[in-house]
Protein backbone atom coordinates (compact mmCIF):
# COMPACT_ATOMS: atom_id res chain seq x y z
CA UNK A 1 0.00 0.00 0.00
CA UNK A 2 1.09 3.23 -1.43
CA UNK A 3 1.90 5.74 1.67
CA UNK A 4 0.92 9.43 1.10
CA UNK A 5 3.36 11.64 2.26
CA UNK A 6 1.55 14.63 3.32
CA UNK A 7 -1.97 13.11 4.89
CA UNK A 8 -3.41 16.79 4.25
CA UNK A 9 -3.01 17.79 1.10
CA UNK A 10 -5.47 20.89 1.24
CA UNK A 11 -3.85 22.19 3.67
CA UNK A 12 -1.53 24.38 0.62
CA UNK A 13 -4.28 25.37 -0.86
CA UNK A 14 -5.40 28.52 1.40
CA UNK A 15 -1.68 29.62 1.09
CA UNK A 16 -1.40 29.89 -2.63
CA UNK A 17 -4.48 31.58 -2.70
CA UNK A 18 -3.49 34.40 -0.33
CA UNK A 19 -0.88 34.96 -2.20
CA UNK A 20 -2.66 34.94 -5.27
CA UNK A 21 -4.33 38.10 -4.08
CA UNK A 22 -1.77 39.84 -2.98
CA UNK A 23 0.35 39.40 -5.90
CA UNK A 24 -2.86 40.75 -7.85
CA UNK A 25 -3.28 43.30 -5.63
CA UNK A 26 -0.02 44.63 -5.63
CA UNK A 27 0.05 44.44 -9.82
CA UNK A 28 -3.39 46.29 -9.70
CA UNK A 29 -2.34 48.98 -7.54
CA UNK A 30 0.85 49.89 -9.52
CA UNK A 31 -1.48 50.69 -12.30
CA UNK A 32 -3.32 53.44 -10.71
CA UNK A 33 -2.49 57.00 -11.47
CA UNK A 34 -0.56 58.65 -8.10
CA UNK A 35 -2.68 60.21 -5.61
CA UNK A 36 -2.29 63.20 -3.31
CA UNK A 37 -3.92 62.67 0.23
CA UNK A 38 -5.08 66.32 2.28
CA UNK A 39 -5.18 66.34 5.52
CA UNK A 40 -6.60 69.80 7.51
CA UNK A 41 -5.92 70.69 11.10
CA UNK A 42 -7.56 73.33 12.95
CA UNK A 43 -5.67 74.41 16.01
CA UNK A 44 -5.44 77.46 17.51
CA UNK A 45 -6.82 80.38 14.81
CA UNK A 46 -4.73 78.58 11.88
CA UNK A 47 -5.47 76.27 9.50
CA UNK A 48 -2.89 73.67 8.71
CA UNK A 49 -3.17 71.84 5.94
CA UNK A 50 -0.67 68.71 4.85
CA UNK A 51 -0.39 67.45 1.11
CA UNK A 52 1.07 63.62 1.08
CA UNK A 53 2.28 63.10 -2.60
CA UNK A 54 2.36 60.20 -4.30
CA UNK A 55 6.33 59.89 -4.01
CA UNK A 56 6.67 60.03 -0.25
CA UNK A 57 6.83 63.71 0.11
CA UNK A 58 4.79 65.85 2.05
CA UNK A 59 4.14 69.50 2.35
CA UNK A 60 2.57 71.65 4.45
CA UNK A 61 0.45 74.80 4.09
CA UNK A 62 -0.45 77.28 6.67
CA UNK A 63 -3.41 79.38 6.44
CA UNK A 64 -3.34 82.70 8.01
CA UNK A 65 -5.99 83.96 10.78
CA UNK A 66 -7.65 87.15 9.19
CA UNK A 67 -6.58 90.79 10.54
CA UNK A 68 -8.90 93.31 12.34
CA UNK A 69 -9.33 96.06 9.91
CA UNK A 70 -6.83 98.52 11.28
CA UNK A 71 -3.74 95.77 11.40
CA UNK A 72 -4.38 94.97 7.64
CA UNK A 73 -4.57 98.54 6.73
CA UNK A 74 -0.86 99.77 8.56
CA UNK A 75 0.73 96.66 7.14
CA UNK A 76 -0.83 97.66 3.30
CA UNK A 77 0.50 101.10 3.63
CA UNK A 78 3.78 99.11 5.30
CA UNK A 79 3.82 97.55 2.28
CA UNK A 80 3.51 100.05 -0.13
CA UNK A 81 6.49 101.92 1.63
CA UNK A 82 8.34 99.17 0.99
CA UNK A 83 7.71 99.12 -3.08
CA UNK A 84 8.17 102.38 -3.24
CA UNK A 85 11.61 102.64 -1.43
CA UNK A 86 12.67 99.35 -3.22
CA UNK A 87 12.64 101.51 -6.82
CA UNK A 88 14.02 104.24 -5.53
CA UNK A 89 17.02 101.53 -4.17
CA UNK A 90 16.73 100.40 -7.86
CA UNK A 91 17.28 103.74 -9.41
CA UNK A 92 20.02 105.57 -6.77
CA UNK A 93 21.79 102.13 -7.90
CA UNK A 94 21.46 101.94 -11.92
CA UNK A 95 21.91 105.82 -11.67
CA UNK A 96 25.18 105.49 -9.68
CA UNK A 97 26.85 102.62 -11.69
CA UNK A 98 25.73 104.19 -15.23
CA UNK A 99 27.53 107.20 -13.79
CA UNK A 100 30.65 105.32 -12.70
CA UNK A 101 30.83 103.31 -16.47
CA UNK A 102 33.58 104.66 -18.57
CA UNK A 103 32.61 106.28 -20.79
CA UNK A 104 29.87 107.70 -18.78
CA UNK A 105 26.06 106.23 -19.74
CA UNK A 106 25.05 108.89 -17.36
CA UNK A 107 26.28 112.56 -17.28
CA UNK A 108 26.48 114.90 -14.19
CA UNK A 109 23.08 116.91 -15.02
CA UNK A 110 21.28 113.68 -15.14
CA UNK A 111 22.93 111.56 -12.49
CA UNK A 112 22.34 115.23 -10.55
CA UNK A 113 19.23 114.99 -10.83
CA UNK A 114 18.11 111.84 -10.32
CA UNK A 115 20.57 111.67 -7.47
CA UNK A 116 17.98 114.49 -6.00
CA UNK A 117 14.77 113.18 -6.91
CA UNK A 118 15.35 110.06 -5.09
CA UNK A 119 16.36 111.53 -2.25
CA UNK A 120 13.61 113.61 -1.99
CA UNK A 121 11.03 110.50 -2.53
CA UNK A 122 12.75 108.82 -0.17
CA UNK A 123 12.37 111.56 2.39
CA UNK A 124 8.39 111.60 1.75
CA UNK A 125 8.06 107.71 2.17
CA UNK A 126 10.03 108.31 5.53
CA UNK A 127 7.79 110.75 6.43
CA UNK A 128 4.77 108.46 5.41
CA UNK A 129 5.72 105.97 7.87
CA UNK A 130 6.51 108.08 10.67
CA UNK A 131 2.75 109.24 10.44
CA UNK A 132 1.60 105.89 11.06
CA UNK A 133 0.48 104.31 14.24
CA UNK A 134 1.39 101.06 14.90
CA UNK A 135 -1.18 98.40 16.12
CA UNK A 136 -0.33 96.87 19.71
CA UNK A 137 2.15 94.40 19.41
CA UNK A 138 3.96 96.23 16.28
CA UNK A 139 5.69 99.23 18.03
CA UNK A 140 8.87 97.44 17.98
CA UNK A 141 8.66 97.01 14.07
CA UNK A 142 7.60 100.06 13.54
CA UNK A 143 10.74 101.54 15.45
CA UNK A 144 13.12 99.32 13.20
CA UNK A 145 11.38 99.93 10.36
CA UNK A 146 11.97 104.03 10.94
CA UNK A 147 15.62 103.58 11.52
CA UNK A 148 15.95 101.73 8.19
CA UNK A 149 14.35 104.03 6.45
CA UNK A 150 16.00 106.85 7.99
CA UNK A 151 19.35 105.75 7.41
CA UNK A 152 18.05 105.71 3.56
CA UNK A 153 17.21 109.01 3.65
CA UNK A 154 20.71 109.53 4.94
CA UNK A 155 22.33 107.65 2.19
CA UNK A 156 21.05 109.56 -0.73
CA UNK A 157 21.66 113.10 0.61
CA UNK A 158 25.39 111.62 1.10
CA UNK A 159 25.13 110.31 -2.21
CA UNK A 160 24.42 113.28 -3.65
CA UNK A 161 27.00 115.35 -1.83
CA UNK A 162 29.27 113.44 -2.81
CA UNK A 163 28.10 113.54 -7.01
CA UNK A 164 28.38 117.38 -5.79
CA UNK A 165 31.66 117.30 -4.00
CA UNK A 166 35.17 116.90 -5.78
CA UNK A 167 35.61 113.30 -4.31
CA UNK A 168 36.53 110.95 -6.21
CA UNK A 169 33.84 109.05 -5.70
CA UNK A 170 34.49 107.10 -2.93
CA UNK A 171 32.00 108.65 -0.81
CA UNK A 172 28.90 108.51 -3.17
CA UNK A 173 29.87 104.82 -3.92
CA UNK A 174 29.59 104.22 0.07
CA UNK A 175 26.32 106.19 0.16
CA UNK A 176 24.74 104.20 -2.41
CA UNK A 177 26.08 100.73 -1.21
CA UNK A 178 24.22 102.16 2.65
CA UNK A 179 21.25 103.40 0.82
CA UNK A 180 20.85 99.53 -0.46
CA UNK A 181 21.48 97.93 2.68
CA UNK A 182 18.96 100.38 4.33
CA UNK A 183 16.08 99.19 1.87
CA UNK A 184 17.26 95.32 2.00
CA UNK A 185 16.78 95.87 5.77
CA UNK A 186 13.48 97.42 5.74
CA UNK A 187 12.36 94.51 2.99
CA UNK A 188 13.13 92.11 5.71
CA UNK A 189 11.78 94.37 8.79
CA UNK A 190 8.24 94.38 6.61
CA UNK A 191 8.42 90.30 6.35
CA UNK A 192 9.30 90.34 10.35
CA UNK A 193 6.01 92.87 10.40
CA UNK A 194 3.66 90.56 8.80
CA UNK A 195 5.18 87.27 11.18
CA UNK A 196 4.21 89.47 14.50
CA UNK A 197 1.29 90.58 12.97
CA UNK A 198 -0.35 87.51 12.11
CA UNK A 199 1.27 85.81 15.28
CA UNK A 200 -0.95 88.25 17.24
CA UNK A 201 -4.19 87.47 15.26
CA UNK A 202 -3.53 83.96 16.02
CA UNK A 203 -3.00 84.27 19.78
CA UNK A 204 -5.96 86.78 19.91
Amino acid sequence: MAVNPDPKPGRWILPLVILGMIAFTYFFVRELPEASTETTLVSGGETTTTTLGGDGSTSTTAAQTPLDPDTQAYLDTVDEVNTNLQLQGTEIVTVNEGFNTDPREIEYSDAESRFEAVANATTDLAEQLRGLTPPSGLEANQATLQTAIDLAVVSANEALAGLRSTDTGDRRNAAVAAFDQAASDFDTEVTNTHNAAGSAAAGA
